[in-house]
């Protein structure tokens, strides 16, 4: 073998005694068949074979069983983002002419895509109260194919009759989409419940360190999963596999990480409710929460994501008072180890059922500091968001 040739095919080396656990990072564009035939037959592979590296390698599969596992599904189909998630099953089940239902506190690009991408194409949406339960039966028509539901809203916290809207959904003959990135398949599993479709970001819990992006779309049904496997094939849409790798390291510490946070997520919720400058926290744990029961009912447990709604007061000192936090960094998503929070507003947002608080929503996500020096940041945060008097100000 000349020179040129040895660099550039690889020498077998043997594997005997050698085990490791930790999952191998396969990276591959091409796939490389046995003999002529194999090729020529790929496509009777189907979607849980190998062709192309675009559809996944053996990591990319073993980070799709292990969620299917977790998720009490048949598949799971590994998607760029939560957001992609979403807009995949859309565009798999919604024609021209059909209907959407989206609850008032979903994800803001979900609606988005509604608005901006499904309504010029001939599909419609239909914003419902996330309260709304099993009434939202009044709203399903037949051209109504999906309810889409996110539980809780990832800013206001509305906990949905998930369960209770299924149920009508089915008889209706409409499909149920859940959004559940804050539970993750921990705390809550949609498709135990009846849901067609679980997706979460896994961006957020599941990565749990800040530095990937992906989504999954779990099913119960097979002849579900090929169709969204048909249609990321067709839109081109693949992962790599390197993230998949730190999805499968980030889902090995996902239970101690989750259970921690949703324990001091608990603790500071109950303690904030005594701040000043606060008008209500939005904490699954507290009974003022919206739709506390339908938590206590369906769901292990809490995460680390919460909100608290701040007096209109607060306004003039808000931005000079999460700017001098130490340890909660200020930026979007959730679910990391590094502590988050983030002014947000959405009075502007909701159509059906007017948001009536005028102050901002703080959202915050626990991470993995020392409770006592996030508390610290904690209330020196909501002692300088007290209106001040004229003699503190001199």
């Amino acid at each position: 073998m000349k020179d040129h040739t040895q660099v550039v095919h690889h020498p077998a080396v043997s594997h005997e005694g050698f085990a490791s656990l930790t999952v191998p990072t396969y990276r591959a564009s091409t796939i490389v068949f046995e003999d002529g035939q194999s090729y020529a037959t790929r496509s009777q592979r189907g979607p849980d074979g190998y062709t192309y590296g675009l559809h996944g390698t053996p990591t990319t599969r073993t980070l799709e069983t292990q969620l299917s596992l977790l998720e009490k599904g048949e598949r799971t189909v590994i998607v760029p983002s939560g957001q992609a998630g979403i807009t995949i099953v859309m565009l798999t089940v919604l024609l021209p002419g059909d209907k959407v239902l989206i609850p008032d506190s979903a994800y803001p690009p979900v609606r988005g895509f509604c608005v901006n991408y499904l309504k010029p194409r001939g599909i419609d949406h239909e914003v419902y109260d996330p309260l709304i339960g099993a009434d939202v039966a009044k709203l399903i028509d037949s051209r109504t194919k999906l309810v889409w539901i996110e539980s809780p809203g990832s800013t206001t916290m509305e906990f949905q009759d998930v369960p209770g809207i299924i149920r009508v959904a089915h008889e209706k003959g409409a499909l149920v989409g859940c959004d559940n990135t804050w539970a993750t398949p921990l705390l809550f599993k949609p498709l135990a419940h009846g849901a067609d479709f679980s997706m979460e970001a896994l961006t957020k819990y599941v990565g749990g360190h800040s530095d990937l992006l992906l989504g999954s779309i779990s099913v119960r049904d097979i002849a579900m999963h090929r169709r969204l496997k048909d249609t990321t094939r067709m839109i081109g849409i693949g992962v790599s596999p390197d993230d998949c790798a730190l999805a499968l390291r980030g889902l090995e510490t996902m239970g101690v990480r989750l259970a921690h946070m949703g324990k001091v997520s608990t603790e500071f919720a109950e303690r904030i409710q005594k701040m000043p400058g606060v008008d209500r926290v939005l904490h699954p744990a507290l009974p003022s929460c919206p739709g506390h029961a339908y938590w206590k009912r369906d769901f292990a447990g809490t995460s680390g994501v919460f909100s608290v709604v701040l007096k209109p007061s607060t306004e003039a000192y808000l931005s000079q008072a999460i700017s001098a936090l130490k340890y909660f960094a200020i930026g979007a998503s959730w679910g990391g180890t590094h502590s988050l929070i983030a002014p947000m507003s959405v009075k502007k947002d909701r159509v059906v059922k007017p948001w009536t608080e005028d102050g901002t929503i703080l959202r915050i996500s626990i991470g993995l500091e020392d409770p006592q020096d996030l508390w610290s940041d904690i209330e020196a945060l909501f002692h300088a968001l007290e209106p001040k008097t004229k003699a503190q100000v001199a």
